[in-house]
């Protein structure tokens, strides 16, 4: 399990985006990380990705009724701005990557077996990643973090950028991918959180909440998201 207690953090300007964040997320499901434009879901990610440090509050993995540090390799990120490197092409890439990860990689495919998995084409393997669409790059974020396995993968909005066929395929293979692991997806779709996620938790007023679908009717169930998000001060 992933423990988040008591997180904070506060911007510049001295908005707190982040109050009072504690959950606990299990392992074997997909949470869907639900908030408005601005809301500070972001914010959460970087904090916990240690990209930005909390004001307060602190996350750690509980086995075994006991407490430890999450682990860098234990914690992946798939950015909602695709983050690759457009130098090489997306051949290059995945063998960079698969020889760097070479020994935390467990039973690797070959490289054009991973590219059938997010299908990118045959043809465009041996292209630049900078003539790569957006989709097609939040695909090869998407795979490199399907080939590392990290224990805990956030997703940041992932599939907004992707066609009705490609978003699809790509909720499909992140169902396949939830075994043993963590997988948090932010957006601030409800209809998409609904038809992939396990589990729903709202993000307002920089606290979260969890929304538990048990003895509520679908109608129920979105009309109290709704009552949530429109608390939500930020647009």
């Amino acid at each position: 399990m992933l423990e988040l207690q008591h997180i904070s953090w506060t911007a510049p300007g001295g908005s707190q985006v982040l109050r009072d964040v504690s959950f606990t997320f299990e392992s074997g499901k997909i949470y869907g990380l639900l908030g408005r434009n601005g809301a500070g879901k972001t914010t959460l990610f970087n904090c916990l990705n240690r990209d930005m440090k909390a004001d307060g509050g602190r996350f750690f993995i509980r086995e075994e009724g006991k407490e430890r540090e999450v682990l860098p390799e234990e914690m992946g990120y798939v950015l909602s701005t695709p983050a690759v490197p457009e130098f090489l092409t997306g051949r290059e890439f995945l063998k960079f990557f698969m020889e760097i990860n070479r020994d935390s990689i467990r039973r690797p495919k070959t490289i054009d077996a991973y590219f059938d998995q997010v299908g990118i084409a045959p043809e465009d393997r041996d292209r630049l990643l900078k003539d790569y669409s957006h989709g097609m790059k939040n695909k090869m974020q998407m795979l490199v973090q399907i080939i590392a396995r990290p224990s805990i993968l956030l997703l940041d909005e992932p599939l907004t950028s992707l066609d009705v066929v490609a978003a699809e395929e790509m909720k499909q293979l992140l169902r396949s991918q939830k075994q043993e692991r963590i997988l948090i997806f932010s957006t601030h779709i409800m209809e998409l959180a609904l038809d992939l996620c396990d589990e729903i938790v709202v993000l307002n007023q920089g606290i979260l909440e969890e929304i538990r679908r048990e003895n509520l009717d679908q109608k129920e169930f979105r009309e109290r998201i709704l009552e949530m998000l429109r608390e939500e001060g930020h647009v």
